[in-house]
């Protein structure tokens, strides 16, 4: 039987499911071609950043550098830009390769202590290393995706005028 997630752990997770979820929402209703359009200047799309959100922070940060999986290791240079999306790829695979690499994250880290140590260390993209804990990821996750959610919720309002969250 696996120990319940410590205090420290489960309230970081709140925190970032509840990112995760306004990543997710803030999308919620928008179809493919919406989902596909560039609609700031750099040129990436929803579905971009989406896909950036899986495979370059949920699958990075939690699997390679924090569990030191070899197997997510070897295939890190497999996708030479996460922000592009194939055309033909269909918005709900990318929706759902978001969620599956969020549910294996949630395995490694309702696994683990908040002090436990990162396995592996990109020295060859960050050099020495910034972060040393779960806690240190965690948190960084946090702030990132909040920073990436930030960005789909102004992506959101030039598509269609739609706003997340306003209090009147």
């Amino acid at each position: 039987m696996t120990a319940a997630p410590d205090t420290e752990i489960r309230t970081l997770l709140a925190f970032l499911n509840g990112q995760r979820r306004h990543v997710l929402g803030i999308l919620d209703g928008l179809d493919a071609d919406a989902l596909n359009k560039p609609v700031l200047p750099s040129g990436w799309t929803c579905l971009g950043l989406v896909q950036h959100l899986a495979l370059d922070v949920e699958r990075f940060w939690f699997r390679a550098v924090f569990v030191g999986d070899e197997n997510v290791i070897d295939t890190l240079d497999d996708t030479e830009d996460a922000w592009e999306v194939a055309s033909d790829t269909p918005a709900a695979d990318i929706l759902h390769q978001y969620r599956t690499e969020t549910e294996l994250a949630d395995a490694v880290v309702t696994a683990a202590t908040a002090d436990a140590p990162l396995a592996w260390w990109p020295h060859h993209l960050f050099g020495e290393p910034h972060l040393h804990t779960l806690r240190d990821v965690l948190l960084h996750v946090i702030t990132e995706t909040a920073c990436h959610a930030g960005h789909l919720d102004a992506a959101r309002e030039l598509i269609d005028g739609r706003r997340w969250l306003v209090l009147t």
